[in-house]
């Protein structure tokens, strides 16, 4: 496996951990048994979704840009 599904599949199993941390802030909320570590449990996967989403969405551009500097064009 290369890189770039290595990072599709990241960002992928991220975005559940992301999924499962608001919805814990979510419950602690409604329980009103709210603290500062549950609010910031879903910066975390929030900060990596980020960054690999960067990644992936730079990736065509740049395959483009060695290509064309490839061809010499």
């Amino acid at each position: 496996m290369n890189w770039n599904n290595w990072f599709r599949q990241i960002h992928r199993w991220l975005s559940i951990a992301f999924t499962v941390a608001v919805i814990a802030n979510i419950i602690a909320m409604v329980r009103e048994k709210s603290s500062v570590w549950v609010g910031l449990l879903a910066l975390l996967p929030l900060t990596l979704l980020l960054l690999t989403g960067l990644y992936l969405f730079v990736l065509p551009y740049a395959t483009r840009w060695r290509g064309a500097g490839r061809n010499g064009g």
